[in-house]
């Protein structure tokens, strides 16, 4: 049986683990930073860690990323992407009145900045008075309003959440926009499929230019383009070694072992660049996953 570690119960990756793998049994390890995600599978404590690493609303996860770029060596392994559905979540008989919820009666409101940032319009619109305050992640934030009843305390989460302390969605899906999705990947040391399952192939890598390179960027691009080799992502990030020092990060939909991805890094190689391969793996999309259940989350 694998052995999953994550987030606390309740939050987004824990659902997202749960749709992952369905009625497969795994052992899950719920921690409640993110750091001690990671390096759970650095330590032998887990087969693989779940990572969230980019949102529909906010892009890419900053800390995360960071993560796996500067402070763990472990491989990604699998990626897929599950919709991010936020609620407010808190005491029914606290905060209704003739059976309407009251929001003038909510003082405050805890959850992730993340999930937080993804709900900007309602909270704009129905909780100008609320004071916001942000914590380590949504799970975090519903066992803390759980723990202060009858203070006007609201937490920004899932449904699962929710059920888990003993509370109740005060207003469902309050995200911004409905097509709110996260792609989450597992990192550990050993590759993973799941049987049956249609999945694309993806290779992450990062590109670090050669200082004083004019054009070393348009040189790298244009290895990937002349060989037809879709570029679904590329981001720049801060190597940390010295102010303007970027590396690029870049998503291959194409397999680490094939005859043109592997031409395409000797050439760039070739250029002075250096190439680092964060992982080759399967990518699934949410309705290649489970496609009876395409209309949740719409």
């Amino acid at each position: 049986m694998r052995t999953i570690a994550l987030l606390p119960e309740g939050t987004v990756s824990h659902e997202a683990v749960l749709y992952l793998f369905g009625d497969e049994e795994v052992r899950l390890k719920h921690y409640k930073q993110i750091s001690d995600v990671f390096l759970s599978v650095v330590n032998g404590e887990a087969d693989y860690s779940v990572i969230p690493v980019e949102n529909t609303i906010e892009g890419s996860v900053s800390l995360h990323m960071d993560w796996l770029v500067h402070e763990v060596d472990v491989p990604m392994q699998l990626e897929w992407v599950y919709p991010s559905i936020q609620n407010l979540i808190g005491r029914k008989n606290e905060f209704e009145s003739e059976g309407q919820v009251d929001y003038s009666r909510i003082k405050r409101v805890l959850s992730h900045p993340v999930a937080m940032a993804q709900c900007q319009q309602f909270i704009r619109t129905h909780l100008p008075q609320a004071e916001l305050e942000n914590v380590g992640s949504t799970a975090e934030a519903i066992q803390s309003v759980a723990s202060h009843a009858g203070e006007g305390w609201t937490a920004i989460g899932t449904v699962l959440g929710a059920e888990r302390y003993g509370l109740d969605p005060l207003a469902r899906k309050i995200t911004d926009h409905n097509n709110n999705f996260t792609r989450f990947v597992l990192i550990g040391p050993e590759k993973i499929e799941l049987a049956g399952r249609k999945a694309t192939r993806k290779t992450s890598i990062l590109v670090t230019l050669p200082a004083d390179f004019p054009g070393a960027l348009h040189q790298v691009l244009s290895a990937f383009a002349w060989r037809k080799l879709n570029l679904s992502r590329i981001e720049s990030r801060p190597t940390k070694k010295k102010l303007g020092n970027y590396y690029f990060y870049m998503d291959v939909l194409e397999e680490v072992e094939s005859i043109l991805l592997g031409a395409a890094v000797a050439e760039i190689e070739a250029l002075g660049c250096q190439v680092r391969v964060l992982g080759s793996y399967p990518s699934y999309t949410y309705t290649d996953l489970q496609p009876e259940l395409k209309s949740e989350g719409d």
